[in-house]
């Protein structure tokens, strides 16, 4: 019998699986600004009925929610990014027994390996997600021109799931399991079991692990791992998962503080040393057998991608905030500046109990430094809010989802800036919260 503090927590999740699915399978692509802010809406809302709901029912209905919101990303093919069709591209090429760093998708060498669904063929190439290739030959693969971006542990996982269809659709539903599994595994290492709902409900799950599939679900999943292992004391597991994260995507680099929480406050210990070592010896035996066969191609479009999203000195698409307080020719250096102050004060004053606290930290303030444009990179932030419980932290991978919308450096400084408000006075008013209730406490003694 479904008791009358789940019944409500229920009826506002299947509001938000239902708006959930009418956003993926009804939406053209990118025009979702209304249905976006409908869905985050009722996430609050069924996120705060659950904080009602007696503990012991709290696991299978945070497991069920997650299960049917990753569930609906499956509706429709990717409707906001068409990453997932190099992801498809890049294992073919591998299962087929070729480095995907060795050729472009549009050399002729491959011509072999392509098929309508990523080279289509009599449609005008017309789609949002259609480009034309030096040759003129239509293709859904963006930037064929150029060699693949993804790590090795990236790559590992788009042969993994080839055999699952060969197509987009294979991909997408190997990102509804990393979702799922990742919410499983938040409520295996959190220490309150609701919090997994930050993750599992939250609706970029939908939209970026699912719908588009992106490969960030991956390392968000090996870095929860990772630092779990690593509060627990399993330190060269905690390093094997960790660096296996940042070999999916790099981006997990930015949780690796928080690993070494308080280390500048002690003495270096065998294990601080044996993390070190295992996060880097990963990282580099990923790598190994890629560039045995690529050689120095393994970097693929990387520096080529670091100059055309902006991360150089002076470029008008990055450190939004910032720039409306220095001069471009300071941005670069002052966003490593405040940032290092951030993992000095986590290597300091952090708890290695809590590792996920210091990679937030860490996580959270590079993205509000860089001010990115696409939100799929906040689903690590999300994955660490989950842990913490610092929901605050969810402002963040909203402003890159605003941003991704509209666009321009306006939109950028508008966004980032208010999500740089609420993670800094959400704390404020929690802090006279719990001053209050202190001394409400002690004048009822």
């Amino acid at each position: 019998m479904i008791s009358r503090t789940v019944l409500p927590c229920l009826l506002a999740l299947a509001a938000l699986v239902a708006a959930l699915a009418l956003t993926v399978a009804r939406c053209g692509a990118l025009a979702l600004t209304g249905w976006y802010l409908l869905d985050v809406g009722l996430f609050a809302v069924a996120v705060l009925l659950l904080r009602r709901v007696p503990g012991r029912q709290v696991v299978p209905l945070v497991l069920a929610g997650g299960v049917a919101v990753a569930a609906v990303g499956l509706l429709a093919p990717p409707r906001s990014s068409d990453d997932a069709y190099r992801y498809v591209w890049d294992g073919r090429v591998q299962a087929a027994g070729i480095s995907p760093y060795t050729h472009t998708p549009d050399d002729p060498a491959l011509t072999r390996l392509r098929d309508p669904g990523l080279f289509p063929v009599g449609d005008g190439c017309a789609g949002w997600d259609e480009r034309r290739t030096v040759d003129g030959d239509c293709t859904r693969i963006n930037r064929p021109a150029v060699h693949t971006i993804y790590p090795p542990v990236a790559q590992a996982w788009f042969v993994a799931v080839h055999p699952v269809g060969g197509g987009v659709r294979g991909v997408q539903a190997g990102g509804a399991v990393l979702a799922v599994a990742t919410t499983g595994l938040l409520l295996t290492v959190g220490r309150e079991k609701w919090r997994a709902a930050l993750w599992g409900w939250f609706p970029g799950v939908t939209v970026w692990a699912v719908n588009d599939a992106h490969v960030d679900t991956l390392g968000a999943l090996l870095t929860v791992a990772g630092l779990g292992c690593a509060a627990r004391g399993r330190v060269l597991r905690g390093g094997l998962l960790l660096g296996g994260a940042v070999a999916a995507k790099l981006l997990p680099a930015l949780a690796l503080p928080g690993a070494l929480s308080g280390l500048a406050a002690r003495r270096p210990t065998r294990n601080d040393l044996l993390l070190v070592v295992s996060v880097l010896g990963t990282f580099a035996l990923a790598y190994l057998p890629y560039v045995v066969a690529s050689g120095t191609s393994v970097l693929g479009y990387l520096p080529g991608y670091l100059r055309e999203e902006g991360y150089e000195q002076g470029h008008i698409d990055r450190f939004g905030l910032l720039r409306l307080l220095l001069p471009d020719p300071l941005l670069v250096w002052a966003a490593a500046a405040v940032l290092a102050v951030v993992v000095v004060r986590v290597l300091r004053r952090g708890d290695p109990q809590r590792p996920w606290s210091g990679a937030l930290l860490v996580t959270g303030t590079a993205l509000l430094l860089l001010a990115p444009s696409y939100p799929w990179y906040g689903l690590l932030v999300v994955a660490l809010v989950a842990l913490d419980g610092r929901w605050e932290w969810l402002a963040v991978p909203c402003a890159g989802q605003a941003l991704y919308l509209t666009g321009g450096q306006t939109a950028q400084q508008l966004s980032y800036g208010a999500a740089l408000c609420v993670v800094l006075l959400v704390p404020l008013l929690r802090h006279r919260r719990t001053a209050r209730t202190a001394v409400a406490v002690g004048a009822g003694k």
